[in-house]
């Protein structure tokens, strides 16, 4: 659990390629399992059938009972039995991204199925916790009295008061990043369950109006969350935050709209980060705005989004230790923010570089750090460097990732893990009398958390292994949650995927149906009077069935085949039914993208697009050689 947040600096900017990379070493596949199982010994509530922490049993069934509204179900953020909605949010979206953007990794693995129900369990409870379109539930029970104790869930006899945000006493932070975690989570089930996505999407636009419109700090209103999880940074960074979810997730320009005039003034553009976590969310908003600038999607905002993205670039060279102010690591290399629970800064800032890597590869471009231009898959390696410190490449040989290795943490400062299961012994355990005889007991605990990632060690690489030390023993979900994604895509490797291209979650069984024929790959003819010098190839490298009707992906290269160099390549497009990505229009033609001037001789550029028919007609329409 948080107590202390720290600040940051307002600082300058920086740009974008990338290759694939082969990875070896770790099994990142076994440390995804165990990952997503965390979250099953973190429930709260009724468990369901298919449980598989099955040490753990039901609790907190009469949350919000008291308040007249049923809270039952939820995560505990940490190793204490507290449920805190800001933490819990950021969670959810955390996972939520993870699938949006490695889902095909995850259902290679056979793990997609289980990351979406650890979304679902969050969900759910969300639903439950926004009765009213202006009402929002943040917290049930409070740090003070669960401290106080050491019990299991099953046996809590703690303070399960429910407290919540509404009109007259705001949390713009809170509701914001609930309205982020119920967007992104409706991309996840857009396919699967088209209805659920709808309900949370209806949630997500109810909770950013509620955000937006009465403005003011969570712990203000829920005044027991700041000792524990404080907003230090504002709700400024959770609003634009949940406006770039909403985009994603609805494609509604009102919050394209909202990022484009918001940006400035909500310090989007202002804040050059080397943090980002449950608190701070700018380093987030500005990755997922560069996102949009560079799938073409910035329209008029476009002088904006620049903004967002060269500060989305000052945290990633930050990291790389390329720019002009780095993040501190620790002899071992491990990034070191805090003392307390730095893991899920390590987790959270790898997530980002992983997919920004991505992103960059996709555009076919690269990084710009004041130390030089950087190739996207420098990204990617840092990303490796912390999944593997973390997974026991470090000079103590200790993986943090529990149940992982041969050598982890043994003693969690986790009360459900250290105190006998109920299935085994069901005699009650008292407040005070878990302190007295579990959490001093000094050997391993009775419950393995598998897959728990714990605070990790200090800024010399250095960790104790004692229950009492909770700022390097204690587990938390948002430790895991980025962690999902950057372990999926490190053993999916790279298949050759575009992360710029719409969203498409695969349904965690897929059903077998005959296969529609796709259209041959073909070569476009290009006239020979008027492009003789300059190739253009076309091939479909993708499809997919979406509502029964069957999408095309189409790369298309062209080639520079002159001694020269090519300027003012204008190129004439017919026949196109769907987005272009990696050309910039002027008008009624096709230019260069944003970040190229010209075509070197010899030198060639991809541009894609997706819709539901035969390849477009392409054609060059102007050019001058230099």
């Amino acid at each position: 659990m948080e107590k202390f947040m720290r600040l940051f600096a307002m600082t300058p900017l920086i740009l974008l390629l990338s290759l694939p990379l082969a990875f070896a070493g770790h099994d990142y596949g076994q440390a995804l399992t165990k990952s997503i199982l965390f979250f099953e010994a973190q429930r709260s509530g009724y468990l369901p059938h298919n449980q598989r922490v099955t040490w753990r049993a039901n609790s907190g069934l009469n949350d919000g009972k008291a308040s007249g509204v049923d809270l039952v179900g939820g995560y505990y953020d940490a190793g204490d039995n507290v449920k805190f909605g800001l933490p819990m949010a950021f969670t959810v979206t955390m996972m939520s991204w993870s699938i949006i953007e490695y889902g095909k990794q995850m259902a290679a693995s056979g793990e997609l199925g289980h990351a979406m129900d650890a979304v679902k369990w969050g969900t759910d409870y969300f639903i439950k916790a926004h009765p009213q379109p202006y009402v929002l539930y943040g917290e049930v029970g409070d740090g003070n009295t669960d401290h106080y104790c050491w019990q299991r869930p099953e046996d809590m006899t703690t303070d399960r008061r429910a407290y919540k945000i509404d009109p007259s006493n705001p949390g713009s932070d809170l509701a914001g990043e609930t309205a982020a975690a119920m967007a992104a989570a409706s991309i996840v089930f857009r396919h699967s369950n088209p209805a659920y996505s709808s309900e949370l999407l209806r949630h997500a636009y109810q909770l950013f109006d509620f955000a937006d419109k009465y403005r003011g700090k969570y712990d203000g209103s829920i005044t027991v969350a700041q000792k524990y999880y404080r907003s230090i940074s504002g709700y400024n960074d959770e609003l634009l935050w949940a406006a770039a979810w909403l985009y994603q997730a609805s494609g509604n320009h009102f919050y394209l709209d909202y990022l484009g005039r918001n940006g400035d003034v909500m310090g989007g553009t202002g804040w050059g980060m080397t943090e980002f976590g449950w608190d701070v969310k700018y380093a987030g908003v500005q990755t997922l705005v560069a996102k949009f600038l560079m799938q073409g999607r910035a329209g008029l905002h476009a002088p904006v989004f620049e903004r967002f993205q060269q500060k989305a670039e000052y945290f990633m060279c930050s990291c790389l230790g390329k720019g002009s102010r780095n993040v501190q690591k620790t002899p071992g290399g491990l990034i070191f923010r805090q003392r307390w629970n730095n893991m899920q800064f390590v987790t959270s800032a790898s997530f980002l570089a992983t997919v920004y890597s991505d992103y960059l590869a996709s555009a076919g471009t690269y990084l710009k750090c004041s130390a030089g231009n950087v190739p996207p898959a420098q990204l990617l390696g840092f990303a490796k460097s912390q999944v593997d410190y973390i997974l026991g490449d470090n000079p103590r040989a200790t993986s943090y990732l529990v149940g992982y290795g041969n050598n982890y943490p043994q003693r969690v400062h986790h009360r459900a893990s250290s105190i006998v299961s109920i299935k085994v012994n069901h005699a009650f355990v008292s407040c005070r009398g878990g302190y007295a005889t579990w959490f001093s007991r000094k050997g391993s605990d009775p419950n393995l958390l598998l897959g728990a990632l714990v605070g990790g060690p200090d800024a010399y690489d250095n960790f104790a292994d004692e229950r009492d030390n909770y700022e390097q023993t204690e587990p938390a979900t948002y430790n895991n949650a980025p962690l999902l994604g950057i372990l999926a895509r490190l053993h999916g490797g790279h298949g050759g995927y575009n992360q710029l291209l719409p969203e498409v979650i695969p349904a965690p069984n897929p059903v077998v149906t005959k296969p529609t024929p796709a259209p041959k790959p073909i070569t476009t003819p290009v006239p020979a009077s008027s492009s003789g010098p300059i190739a253009i190839e076309q091939k479909m490298t993708s499809s997919w069935i979406s509502k029964g009707k069957t999408y095309y992906r189409y790369s298309t290269i062209v080639t520079n085949k002159s001694g020269k160099t090519l300027n003012n390549l204008k190129l004439s497009i017919s026949k196109l039914y769907g987005p272009l990505w990696g050309l910039t229009k002027i008008g009624d033609a096709y230019s260069f993208p944003s970040w190229l001037n010209n075509l070197p001789a010899g030198k060639s550029l991809e541009f894609i697009y997706i819709h539901s028919a035969n390849p477009a007609d392409v054609s060059v329409s102007g050019y001058t050689l230099a």
